[in-house]
């Protein structure tokens, strides 16, 4: 059974990937091991836990790192990048690189694999380890972030 047109559901899904760098050249219990600290940090930002309660955040694993899907608000993944960030100083034995990209979405098809899911891993493989990759749209609000928390700078792609 197939859904009409009238049928489908589009949303806006604010979409940060993480992936571990070098992942694949590490010894499979190292993978494991990197695996869970990445999981443990990630599930304790505040913006998952806000997001989780609401019921607005979908995790997608990826073998090296995942993607989390926000449904909340646009400022979601950035604040959740700068939180990850600010542990990952505490772990400088897990280097990953992070992209975000906020984009229309379906809510069946695409949160599982879609578009804004694919502009995020291919940002976040271009780019070097600790830089966060966002989409040009969204540079005055990481500017400002910036300067409110005294954080480091954050690259932009053009699509």
């Amino acid at each position: 059974m197939s859904a009409s047109s009238s049928d489908v559901k589009l949303e806006i899904g604010h979409v940060l990937f993480i992936d571990i760098v070098g992942y694949s050249k590490l010894l499979i219990n190292e993978q494991s091991e990197q695996m869970q600290t990445l999981k443990e940090i990630v599930r304790a930002t505040e913006q998952c836990r806000l997001a989780e309660a609401e019921g607005k955040l979908l995790r997608l694993p990826t073998g090296d790192g995942g993607a989390l899907v926000f449904r909340t608000n646009p400022e979601a993944p950035v604040l959740c990048a700068l939180e990850i960030s600010e542990e990952l100083k505490n772990h400088p034995e897990l280097r990953v690189r992070m992209g975000i990209h906020s984009g229309p979405v379906n809510e069946i098809t695409d949160l599982r694999q879609g578009n804004n899911i694919n502009v995020s891993a291919t940002a976040t493989a271009q780019q070097a380890t600790a830089v966060i990759v966002t989409e040009e749209q969204r540079q005055r609000l990481i500017a400002l972030r910036e300067k409110l928390l005294n954080a480091p700078p954050l690259d932009a792609t053009k699509q």
